[in-house]
């Protein structure tokens, strides 16, 4: 069987997320550029890979880019623990941070995350997510750049995950009740 067969539905496709990641680099290259800015491009691992890959592509600034390992999740649910499992290798001090994440959900996760960076001394920091979830805020966040917004639902697909199943599927879908009940 393929994994294919346990998505019952799928919500945002390959080509969508494509064309949204072009409006959204040209954007951010818009909004950095006039403010004389580069981004240092944090994503969340691991889920917020698949995305960043396809948004640095139509970021056309002189971009670095790192990584942060930051959970609260457990199943489906977020737990409100956050840990942070991998730091920054690159200084955030005096730079221009844009975090990307996979989805915003309770929005405890994303708030800590701009606390430790706004901590470290940076210039700025902005949020830009592939999915937001505000039915579900928890703790009120500020996300600069929002590629799609969703309802209550469980997502997985496109770097979104059950139990590390489903990452690498080319797009956004609810998976059949029966896979994670």
């Amino acid at each position: 069987m393929s994994i294919r067969d346990e998505i019952k539905t799928v919500l945002i496709s390959e080509e969508q997320i494509r064309e949204r990641c072009r409006e959204l680099g040209k954007q951010v290259t818009k909004d950095y550029s006039e403010q004389n800015a580069t981004p240092l491009v944090v994503a969340l691992l691991r889920g917020s890979v698949p995305f960043m890959s396809e948004l640095i592509k139509y970021i056309d600034l002189d971009i670095q880019y790192d990584f942060m390992d930051v959970t609260s999740y457990s199943g489906t649910k977020s737990t409100g623990d956050i840990r942070i499992v991998k730091d920054l290798e690159t200084s955030g001090e005096g730079k221009d941070i844009l975090i990307v994440e996979d989805i915003v959900d309770t929005g405890r996760t994303i708030n800590a995350v701009v606390g430790m960076m706004k901590n470290k001394g940076a210039n700025s920091v902005k949020v830009i997510t592939l999915l937001d979830k505000p039915s579900r805020r928890v703790v009120d966040v500020d996300v600069d750049y929002i590629g799609f917004e969703v309802d209550d639902i469980f997502v997985v697909g496109y770097g979104l995950d059950y139990n590390q199943r489903f990452r690498a599927l080319p797009f956004v879908g609810v998976p059949k009740e029966e896979v994670y009940r």
